[in-house]
């Protein structure tokens, strides 16, 4: 009941903030990771407060890096680490989160997964999927980087 109460509400306390922060930020950036394993297959997840299935990530606070944010969201998210520098893939504009929001991707194929992750409050599932049989409800975002990570199609400026 109470799960059911927090996902009816999330949408409108996330409207609230991303209003917030329009005026006490100059602008918002997210740090997300395409983790691949050694069969080619993409860790996605899923949110109790967002439908579809998402790449790993999240914002980046004050004082962090977008390394530390996405080092910090990969172990929070998918109780992974990475073993080595991950590639930049590229930095996008998000106008669906607001016309402040920018998104580093990142595409991370060193890693260790320490246990799997357990759902909870934020992640409901978690999963890795071959990129070309990707789950019913991968967001938009999601099948387009996917399209230019594994599909030669041009790297977009928008998330």
């Amino acid at each position: 009941m109470l799960q059911r109460l927090r996902r009816a509400f999330e949408p409108l306390i996330r409207r609230l903030l991303q209003f917030y922060w329009r005026f006490s930020r100059a602008a918002t950036l997210g740090a997300r990771a395409m983790v691949i394993d050694g069969s080619g297959r993409i860790f996605l997840i899923q949110h109790s407060y967002i439908d579809g299935w998402h790449m790993p990530g999240g914002g980046v606070e004050t004082g962090e890096t977008f390394l530390t944010a996405l080092a910090r969201e990969l172990a929070e998210e998918g109780n992974i680490v990475m073993t080595a520098p991950p590639v930049l893939h590229g930095i996008f504009f998000n106008r669906r989160a607001s016309r402040r929001d920018h998104v580093a991707l990142y595409i991370v194929r060193d890693f260790r997964q320490d246990g799997t992750p357990r759902p909870g409050y934020e992640i409901v599932a978690h999963g890795f999927f071959r990129h070309d049989a990707l789950p019913e409800g991968t967001s938009r975002a999601t099948h387009a980087r996917v399209g230019e990570v594994f599909g030669g199609v041009p790297v977009s400026e928008v998330w």
